[in-house]
């Protein structure tokens, strides 16, 4: 039986019924294991990386939708307004705490303590004025290698009151 040697597989004749692979025998050991960890870490990094930047794409739709909601709340609740005797007309802390409470059934992705809201009149909140409401958010990344003093979000809406 002739044995052909090279630097890392030892080829040997085969039967047949053993399968292609029976006759090669492999004198790599532990590289397998070195190529698997070094392919995993990449991989999980890439996984996570997607996990976490999805995490901010979420937050800041989030925050455009309430303040969009916010500023639509407001403009129903002008000066004017006596549909809702206790939220009319609605001032600054109630658009804070109205955009605070849409962050609350969402999936813990956001703390609704740290959403920020500021609402600004032009020229005063009688109908027929504007009214625009920026919403803030510091978003975290999980990552340990991305900033970790996090990202300021912000989105401003601006609609005109209607009573």
């Amino acid at each position: 039986m002739m044995k052909v040697r090279n630097q890392r597989t030892v080829w040997r004749p085969h039967n047949a019924s053993q399968g292609a692979a029976a006759g090669i025998e492999n004198t790599d050991q532990g590289s397998t294991t070195v190529e698997f960890a070094i392919c995993a870490v990449l991989l999980f990094t890439v996984l996570f990386g997607i996990i976490d930047f999805s995490r901010a794409l979420y937050t800041y739709h989030f925050l455009s939708n309430s303040a969009r909601e916010a500023t639509r709340y407001a403009i129903v609740r002008g000066s004017a307004c006596t549909s809702w005797a206790s939220a009319c007309p609605a001032g600054g802390a109630d658009i804070q705490n109205y955009v605070q409470s849409l962050a609350a059934p969402s999936t813990g992705l956001i703390t609704p303590t740290a959403i920020t809201a500021t609402t600004t009149w032009t020229p005063n909140n009688e109908p027929g004025s504007q009214v625009s409401v920026q919403v803030r958010y510091v978003f975290r990344f999980i990552l340990p290698f991305l900033p970790s003093s996090g990202i300021t979000m912000q989105s401003t809406s601006q609609m005109v009151i209607a009573r």
